[in-house]
């Protein structure tokens, strides 16, 4: 059973960073992809960050949310099966609850129901 599960979230102050984790079980990725969704109250989920895995070491194709752009970087560690999402200069708007999604694919989905498999997520929030 596969299986998607985040950690990393917190409270941090504007300005501060954040790690965010995707820890996949129960599957090994070749070329899939794995998205970084965030959902604040009230509102949709919006789509952050996506990553189109590969099975060797180097840095699969990635793509972020313009209002995230120099701020938040993708990344994988194929080895440990995760997917990290680099959250910097934080601002009070990225706080939401974040959620990891696989698509068992290989290309990555727009669209939210075009993913397969999704985490519980994982809150992070700004406190001035």
């Amino acid at each position: 059973q596969v299986r998607l599960v985040e950690s990393g979230g917190g409270s941090v102050q504007p300005g501060g960073s954040l790690r965010l984790s995707c820890t996949v079980s129960g599957y090994t990725f070749g070329s899939d992809c794995v998205a970084w969704f965030r959902q604040a109250p009230g509102k949709g989920r919006e789509a952050v960050a996506r990553i189109l895995t590969n099975s060797g070491t180097s840095t699969g194709t990635t793509w972020t949310v313009d209002s995230v752009k120099g701020r938040f970087t993708i990344s994988q560690d194929n080895a440990k099966n995760k997917v990290y999402l680099q959250m910097n200069s934080l601002k009070p708007e990225d706080a939401a609850m974040y959620y990891c999604a696989a698509a068992f694919k290989n290309w990555c989905p727009l669209h939210l129901s075009e993913y397969d498999v999704w985490g519980q997520g994982t809150q992070v929030t700004i406190s001035s």
